[in-house]
């Protein structure tokens, strides 16, 4: 089935009104708009509300821009990698999900908080700049995984 093939269900329909064509349609002369007055001889404003303060102006406003494509990781600390993992371990986003360091289902950056001193191998989406190093002069290992683009966006 495609678009062009849905009709809408037989007398879920109704015809169009047409109003102001004589007495005999039902909707002549003043065509359902009463007599005289601002209603009668035009529409008024979108969103007027008689006088009352509108809702666009009740609202509070909500300030600034929130960035569509923005990604948002989880964030891991090397100090935390040294604690929780041995030396010589392989460790990616998987195995921190599974110890309960990081949420699932968002890709991760690991930041240079703390001392390492195990040489650990690990695999993240980003690492910081401070954190490669630190991981590096431990005598591990950094290896970046891509990012899987997130269905939706």
């Amino acid at each position: 089935m495609k678009l062009h093939h849905l009709r809408p269900d037989p007398g879920s329909r109704r015809p169009r009104r047409r109003v102001g064509r004589g007495k005999a349609a039902g909707q002549g002369k003043t065509a359902g708009r009463g007599t005289k007055g601002l209603h009668a001889r035009n529409q008024p404003k979108q969103g007027f509300e008689g006088g009352q303060m509108p809702l666009a102006r009740r609202i509070p406003k909500l300030k600034g821009f929130r960035n569509p494509n923005r990604v948002e990781y989880a964030a891991i600390n090397v100090s935390r990698l040294a604690e929780v993992f041995d030396a010589s371990a392989a460790v990616g986003p998987e195995e921190m999900h599974a110890h309960g360091l990081v949420r699932k289902g968002l890709p991760v950056k690991v930041l240079a908080q703390g001392d390492i001193e195990k040489a650990l191998t690990v695999r993240a989406h980003a690492f910081s700049a401070a954190a490669r190093t630190k991981i590096e002069q431990a005598g591990g290992t950094v290896e970046v995984v891509p990012l899987q683009a997130r269905p939706g966006a």
